[in-house]
């Protein structure tokens, strides 16, 4: 099995609904079992023009998918939920973005991990310390703390949302 951990993002369509849906998918995915989940936190938006806000969160899963197909079952689950491709970090129903897996470097077109923007991206690393701790080493020797000591917070929220249901 290897660990991956996938970001989570929505700014439309009930952004709430859609991370939890998109949580429901994760767990139904074939040879993975989720392990951990963040909980969501609220961002200003990264793109173009006036967007609303995003709710973004990070799940830790346990995959004997290869990563190009892991990928690949990402994307349908976007588009299951209305994901349309047209503005370049223009607003969307569901962003679905493999951050780490494993320890494995990956640059081909269609896929690079790490993801490219891990170290600046406040609402990936905030979430993915929640699940991981400060001291979680990435693949390149870099401690997740190192990596949010140079990444400030600004007016990232931890909503105290949760993905999963309460027991």
């Amino acid at each position: 099995m290897t660990t991956a951990y996938i970001g989570l993002g929505s700014n439309l369509n009930d952004p709430i609904r859609q991370l939890r849906a998109a949580l429901a998918a994760l767990e139904e995915l074939p040879e993975s079992d989720v392990e951990q989940v963040s909980g969501a936190y609220s961002s200003a938006a990264v793109g173009p023009g006036r967007q609303p806000d995003y709710l973004n969160a990070v799940v830790q899963i346990d995959t004997r998918l290869p990563a190009q197909r892991l990928l690949g079952l990402l994307q349908d689950i976007e588009r299951v939920q209305g994901r349309v491709r047209t503005i370049r970090w223009g607003a969307r129903s569901l962003d679905l973005d493999i951050l780490l897996y494993g320890e494995e470097r990956i640059d081909t077109p269609t896929l690079t991990v790490p993801h490219p923007a891990l170290g600046e991206r406040n609402f990936v690393l905030y979430p993915l310390a929640d699940i991981c701790g400060t001291n979680f080493v990435l693949p390149d020797g870099t401690d997740l703390g190192t990596l949010i000591s140079r990444c400030p917070r600004n007016e990232l929220l931890n909503t105290g949302l949760q993905l999963q249901p309460q027991s």
